[in-house]
């Protein structure tokens, strides 16, 4: 093990390998910070050029790409309310109304800092602790997931800032939604209308195109001619400093933020959307202020990009210790791997110890790159994105539809991000937020698999009960549920005995 590190670390400053990695992490950057260009369908398409490349500088390529599109996604999230990567969903909630404050450099400060922070955390634990915490995740069936989904859900209530009820209609429109195409377990065919393309299902990033991006470029054109840019962002002196300052102020927020999204990241399929709204959940639930959140704080975002750049590193946890990828990006990670003829599993840490230890390094490194590129180079990209209205609209249409159509090169994507677009745009109006219909979205393919197999399970022991009630996991996932939709009702009880007794 000794050997392989050493080899490693001499593998990790190879200069050509060096320069690989660097030129993946600003290049990621970009992708990231482009609307509908995401981890995925950067790393899908760079893979094919690693063929003739030797296995390290590959993966720190790929690796590089990774962490770098997956903090690339906050710039356009914070400057334009329109996450470049799912992941930076939260990253909107205060994000963009700093930006509208007039605080768009503290917001990208923030977003920098704290994407540096977590994305190291998440390298240390891959690089330390992958084989117990893939052991963790072994652990995880059926039930745990639907309660796990179920807790994911209950995060409705905080994100639900006008209405509680408009959240929780909203949340179950998204569970009407990921219901469409072929059961996953059955094999019925519901919602398509008789269109063979739906049988795969909504395409995700098609929907969150539609609901973040098209609102806002319709808000664009409705503001007069006159205000030319959507940012008042211009960078200024000293800002950098202080925001810094009070982040390193705040370490149980980061480490916290951090911890969230690696676990997440371990668990197969849950993502880093997902682990950016849990942890914004928790930093709302542990804020002694909790109605500064969704109205422009930094906490908010330092919350959002702590926990799903840790979740990258989380994430390839179980992919190389079991072949299991925790998220979309980690499974063409999977495709590289075997590619250079490596399966995951103990021969990583042993016939392949020096590639793989190589790769491990690299990441603690590349998240060290991000956070130096995303300091100096953000404010580059984002004078690209601060343009007149006039051209910036055009841009953001064309980027949009250019992405919904590459997903799967299906011109009735498109016609479904416009038409979801509209929804978001109505809906919008009307006081409903998209982050609740995008959660069950998100969480309906994973609770509907959980539980329809748990009740299988059920039938299989005899007894339902058992099988949803006396897991150890998912006792402690219900208990989470309880104390999750409980509070912010206390809470709400609280601030109307408060407000009835200053009357």
């Amino acid at each position: 093990m000794t050997e392989n590190m050493l080899v490693a670390i001499g593998n990790v400053f190879d200069p050509a390998s060096f320069l690989l990695m660097t030129l993946g992490v600003a290049g990621g950057i970009i992708v990231g910070a482009l609307p509908g260009l995401t981890a995925t369908m950067a790393l899908a398409l760079l893979v094919p050029f690693t063929f003739s490349m030797n296995a390290y500088a590959s993966l720190m390529m790929l690796g590089g790409v990774y962490v770098g599109a997956m903090y690339g996604g906050c710039i356009a999230a914070i400057l334009v309310n329109t996450p470049g990567t799912p992941a930076s969903i939260a990253t909107t909630f205060d994000g963009y109304p700093l930006t509208k404050k007039g605080k768009a450099e503290h917001a990208l400060v923030t977003a920098a800092f704290s994407s540096g922070i977590g994305g190291v955390i998440g390298a240390l634990i891959l690089l330390f602790l992958s084989p117990p915490l893939a052991e963790a995740a072994l652990k995880f069936g059926p039930p745990e997931y639907f309660w796990l989904s179920v807790f994911g859900l209950t995060i409705i209530a905080t994100l639900s800032t006008g209405s509680m009820l408009k959240g929780l209609i909203g949340g179950a429109f998204g569970l009407l939604l990921s219901t469409v195409g072929i059961s996953p377990i059955g094999g019925d065919m519901r919602f398509t209308f008789g269109f063979y393309q739906f049988q795969a299902g909504l395409e995700l990033i098609v929907v969150l195109i539609g609901f973040f991006c098209i609102p806002e470029v319709l808000a664009m054109i409705e503001k007069k001619l006159g205000e030319q840019t959507i940012t008042s962002y211009k960078p200024q002196k000293g800002v950098a400093k202080q925001v810094i300052l009070e982040l390193i102020k705040k370490p149980v927020l980061l480490i916290r933020s951090s911890l969230i999204g690696a676990f997440v990241g371990i668990v197969p399929g849950a993502g880093g959307n997902i682990a950016s709204l849990m942890a914004y959940n928790e930093a709302v639930r542990f804020s002694k202020d909790k109605s500064k959140f969704g109205t422009g704080i930094i906490d908010g975002v330092a919350a959002s990009e702590a926990s799903n750049n840790a979740e990258v590193g989380g994430s390839l946890v179980p992919l190389l210790t079991l072949g299991i990828p925790g998220a979309a990006p980690a499974a063409v990670m999977l495709g590289a791997l075997m590619i250079q003829g490596m399966r995951p599993g103990p021969e990583l840490y042993t016939t392949y110890g020096d590639i793989t230890y190589t790769f491990l390094f690299s990441f603690v490194l590349a998240n060290i790159i991000m956070l130096v590129l995303g300091f100096y180079g953000s404010r580059h990209v984002a004078r690209v994105i601060n343009l007149p209205v006039s051209m910036l609209a055009p841009i953001v249409v064309f980027l949009t539809i250019i992405g919904s159509y590459a997903i799967r090169n299906n011109m009735l994507d498109v016609g479904m991000m416009v038409f979801f677009g509209l929804i978001g745009y109505i809906t919008k109006k009307t006081g409903f937020t998209p982050g609740p219909i995008v959660l069950g979205l998100i969480l309906g393919p994973i609770a509907e698999n959980g539980l329809v197999q748990s009740m299988l399970m059920g039938q299989a022991a005899g007894s339902m009960f058992q099988v949803f009630f006396t897991r150890p996991i998912s006792v402690v996932l219900i208990i989470l549920c309880v104390i999750s939709v409980a509070l912010p009702v206390i809470s709400s009880i609280r601030n109307r005995k408060g407000g009835a007794s200053i009357a």
